[in-house]
């Protein structure tokens, strides 16, 4: 009986160690008119939890990051009042189809 409950307390232990934040490639865009401390609100909060700031862009208001999913939630809901919009980084690709 004890090496039941000494097995059940192990994979406890183990699933709480490898219970990881995923990481998510995004890119996080603002409007024109938000102001810029609270962009930088947002690349702080995002580096604060793990993640990192892999592109500030320049032509708009944001930046590209991999960061843990749970600061992504938690960055959406106080940013949402300025209508910041975060999208999953990928890679788009258009095929050239029916052309003759």
């Amino acid at each position: 009986m004890r090496f039941v409950s000494v097995a059940i307390s192990a994979l406890a232990i183990a699933q709480g160690a490898f219970a990881v934040d995923i990481q998510k490639a995004i890119i996080m865009s603002f409007p024109h008119e938000t102001p810029d401390d609270v962009v930088s609100r947002a690349m702080d909060d995002i580096r604060k939890a793990g993640g990192t700031i892999t592109h500030e862009y320049k032509l708009l208001k944001g930046f590209a990051a991999k960061a843990p999913q749970k600061i992504l939630e938690t960055v959406t809901a106080w940013s949402s009042e300025y209508n910041a919009v975060i999208e999953e980084d990928q890679v788009v690709q258009i095929t050239h189809a029916g052309m003759h």
